[in-house]
């Protein structure tokens, strides 16, 4: 069954060319055939039914104000962002470090002990570059691990000190949970969240993901983020094989710890970077497998119809849902519950995210929703005349939950469509700012098309 065609890229030589989506029974299929290299076919989506719902959901499109580069060799080659691009930016990434205290198999960026930092006066070029193309984005600080910076909070301040109004931070968690008083300035130059990494809640699964025992530690990382006032996001990388049994333990672990614990971001695994082993079709876990055993684990109390694509990213780029817990812990999807931007309700009908390029008091609204999704209750933004009834719904944050998962693309599974509607943007070392599955995107020899060769390769044992 044909399900339309697009364009990919090559796995070896990272050519584009034509691809068509097709379904075999009910697992959704990429297929794509290099001239040179020869065909290949790629499971992207295991629910044909879900697969066709979710291509119902509008496609909220909205060009970036500024095109950077021009159109020469085509999508992916001209990322910058070029004018074909579809979307603008929502959630930018800086990559203030290369460095990283772990050398985990699965790291994209193929961080290593040895590596650089961004010089202040880089970063300030970046939030110069993101400021002159409209500067109404989410920053989340990135590596490497942002936290082998003594300077991070420094950095925090700056960029808070720039009108970016939502800072996050992207880390292992290895740091903030041995150094309360470095977490506490954070907090103190205005970080408004932690996406944690997460990968399960034994040692067997760090050993094999991340290469050393942290479950102590990401536990004591949690409890220092309540104590600091920051709310932290759940990041599980799946691997098959590995800690796919562990997603109900991982949910039961954030109600646990509710309300430093905001929400929990499932990603699938994605075969870029160091993660460079041949992938075949048991190595994959799709969206709505995610879906599914969160259905299982709930009981009953979650249905599909709780999740919802993403509204501003290509609907099958994503899924959230919100729910509250109540005191047996049981969930229930949230009133309020609404197609997604980086993972917190919009508008459907609204044609942008983060507010970017909405009058007020949308815009507020819009915004400070985010923040009611990533942060703690007690650190929402502050009251905005005319929203008291967002006000109180700000007010009972404390026991919802957000679960949600997005599927980043690598060699095999990239669809250019997909791709064109990216609103998550990496600022390159030399300014350009680059969808997040093109930057990171590495051919089957783990050549990159856009970030610095790397020496090391490891696969996931």
């Amino acid at each position: 069954m044909s399900l339309g065609a697009t364009e990919s890229v090559c796995p070896t030589c990272l050519a584009t060319v034509a691809a068509e989506r097709f379904a075999e029974g009910d697992v959704v299929y990429l297929r794509k055939t290099c001239p040179e290299h020869g065909a290949v076919a790629t499971p992207i989506w295991r629910g044909l039914d879900s697969y066709l719902r979710w291509g119902l959901a509008p496609r909220a499109y909205s060009p970036p104000a500024v095109s950077a580069i021009p159109v020469e060799r085509g999508c992916p080659h001209d990322c910058g962002l070029c004018s074909e691009h579809r979307q603008q930016s929502c959630c930018v990434l800086l990559e203030v470090t290369s460095r990283c205290d772990l050398a985990c198999p699965v790291c994209y960026a193929s961080a290593r002990r040895d590596g650089v930092d961004a010089s202040l006066t880089e970063i300030e070029g970046w939030l110069d570059t993101l400021a002159e193309a409209g500067g109404r984005v989410h920053i989340q600080l990135s590596g490497g691990e942002p936290t082998t910076r003594d300077d991070l909070p420094e950095i925090v301040a700056r960029v808070r000190a720039r009108g970016f109004e939502f800072v996050q931070l992207n880390t292992n968690g290895v740091r903030i949970a041995r150094e309360p008083a470095y977490l506490a300035a954070l907090a103190a130059a205005g970080l408004d969240c932690v996406f944690l990494q997460f990968d399960g809640v034994t040692d067997d699964v760090y050993r094999r993901l991340r290469g050393a025992k942290l479950t102590r530690l990401k536990a004591q990382a949690v409890d220092n983020c309540g104590e600091a006032g920051i709310g932290v996001v759940l990041t599980p990388t799946l691997v098959p094989g590995v800690n796919v049994g562990e997603i109900g333990a991982i949910v039961d672990f954030a109600v646990a710890h509710m309300p430093a614990v905001r929400a929990v971001h499932f990603q699938p695994v994605s075969y870029f970077g160091r993660c460079l082993a041949e992938p075949d079709a048991a190595s994959r876990i799709t969206l709505p497998e995610v879906m599914a055993a969160l259905i299982a684990h709930s009981g009953g109390t979650i249905r599909l119809d709780d999740f919802r694509p993403g509204s501003a990213e290509n609907p099958y780029c994503s899924f959230s849902g919100r729910f509250v817990v109540d005191s047996a812990g049981r969930m229930r999807p949230a009133a309020d519950a609404r197609p997604s931007c980086c993972g917190a309700p919009v508008e459907p009908q609204r044609s942008t995210c983060c507010g970017a390029a909405r009058p007020s008091p949308d815009v507020a609204r819009e915004r400070r929703y985010v923040a009611g999704q990533w942060t703690r209750a007690d650190r929402a933004a502050a009251p905005v005349a005319g929203l008291d009834a967002f006000d109180a719904f700000l007010a009972n944050q404390e026991r919802t939950l957000g679960l949600s998962g997005m599927a980043f693309q690598d060699a095999w599974t990239l669809d250019l469509d997909r791709l064109r509607q990216c609103h998550i943007h990496v600022v390159a070392p030399d300014r350009r700012v680059i969808p997040f599955c093109a930057y990171n995107l590495t051919s089957r020899d783990g050549r990159p098309l856009y970030r610095s060769p790397v020496a090391v390769r490891e696969s996931v044992a």
